[in-house]
């Protein structure tokens, strides 16, 4: 069931918070623990960071290396749990009414039974104290229950239970939220920095915009200009019929077909879409990270291997996907990719075979080519996201 539009009508105006108040992302995603004080549990924590097992835990020294400056501001603070929760990873943090991020952490989803042994985890590992926080808000990769009070992710055995979770974990108030409505969010966070462009395009001002994105599954919300703000509106597109644009894409949807019966979109521009067109096109079942690695690390000249080939695909397939999106949307305001995979694999997406995937619309292609097409770099826009909805 896909969940109804979730409505951003108490008004997300186009730049709410500061842009320099998020640190950019560390190269490698660590848990970062800058928990203002008066949070803290009153105890000895284990902080992989700094300290042995069993130190209380102490804020880093500004300029430290391994955390972020220590902000004695903060103390005052009302502070929010803030999440993204995939059907891979889970980007936990907590959020300030300006919007900062605090004690960021990436979990992997397969390390834990469920969701709430997961949230434990990042709680005891950030020395928070049973009922220090104020509420917060969790983005989920999957269908959200129309009153917000539940969320089943896609790609993962997983339920969450907003009243469940205040229950065990002492929050006054949880929201949760379609991980692409933020997404969305996210992007009316963010400035050009946090952007590259395939496509300049002739934006509208006012014009829709579509954020799409590949990771583990395949995702979707839109941005509707109004009189308050924007107004965000999930959408589950990457379950609709998956529409093979040439003989390969047939053949692959042959293919498809005799393993899954009904082939959706999702089942090609994703994660598990890449090592399944490996798989079709004779390569060994490999992960689709290392797939794209070995595309990204091909000599130029070479012979296309079968990385190359499978790459190739799946980017003509996320193109056609992304280009149909915009068209049905007449997102001129700008089509977003975000997700997963569409950053890590830039050269390629720049080669040419996704933009001309996306602008062959027939009579439409002069349309599509005035619809903006930027890439997301920013690791943590649901995140940013999910700390835009939170009302303080």
């Amino acid at each position: 069931m896909m969940a109804k539009g979730w409505n951003a009508e108490k008004a997300f105006p186009p730049r709410r918070r500061k842009e320099k108040r998020h640190a950019a992302p560390a190269a490698t995603y660590r848990c970062r623990y800058n928990v203002p004080p008066n949070i803290r549990a009153q105890r000895a924590v284990s902080n992989p960071l700094r300290g042995r097992r069993g130190e209380p835990y102490s804020p880093p020294r500004r300029g430290a290396k391994g955390g972020e400056p220590h902000d004695a501001e903060c103390s005052f603070r009302i502070m929010k749990l803030c999440g993204d929760i995939g059907g891979t990873k889970a980007l936990l943090a907590l959020t300030d009414d300006e919007g900062a991020l605090h004690a960021r952490c990436r979990l992997e989803c397969a390390d834990f039974a469920d969701f709430p042994a997961l949230l434990a985890d990042y709680l005891e590992r950030s020395g928070i104290a049973p009922g220090a926080l104020a509420g917060g808000c969790l983005a989920v990769a999957g269908p959200v229950a129309d009153d917000g009070g539940s969320a089943r992710l896609t790609n993962l055995p997983w339920t969450l239970d907003a009243g469940e979770l205040r229950r065990r974990f002492g929050l006054p108030a949880l929201t949760l939220i379609n991980d692409f409505a933020a997404a969305a969010l996210g992007v009316t966070t963010i400035g050009a920095g946090s952007l590259v462009t395939l496509q300049a395009g002739a934006p509208l001002a006012q014009g829709v915009k579509l954020v799409v994105g590949a990771g583990t599954g395949l995702g979707m919300a839109v941005l509707v200009p109004t009189a308050a703000g924007w107004r965000v509106l999930p959408g589950e597109g990457g379950h609709a019929a998956f529409a093979p644009a040439d003989e390969a894409q047939l053949a692959l949807w042959r293919h498809l077909h005799a393993r899954h019966g009904r082939v959706g979109w999702e089942h090609v521009v994703s994660g598990m879409g890449i090592a399944a067109i490996h798989r079709f096109l004779g390569g060994a079942d490999l992960e689709p990270q290392a797939i794209a690695a070995a595309a990204l690390a091909a000599s130029p000249g070479a012979p296309e291997g079968v990385e190359q080939r499978t790459l190739d695909l799946f980017l003509a397939a996320y193109g056609a996907f992304a280009g149909d999106m915009a068209l049905a949307l007449m997102a001129r305001g700008g089509v977003y990719l975000a997700g997963g995979i569409a950053a890590k694999i830039l050269p390629l997406l720049r080669s040419g075979g996704f933009m001309a995937a996306f602008n062959a619309k027939d009579g439409h292609s002069e349309l599509a080519a005035r619809m903006p097409v930027h890439v997301v770099t920013d690791a943590e826009l649901g995140l940013k996201g999910a700390a835009a909805a939170i009302e303080f």
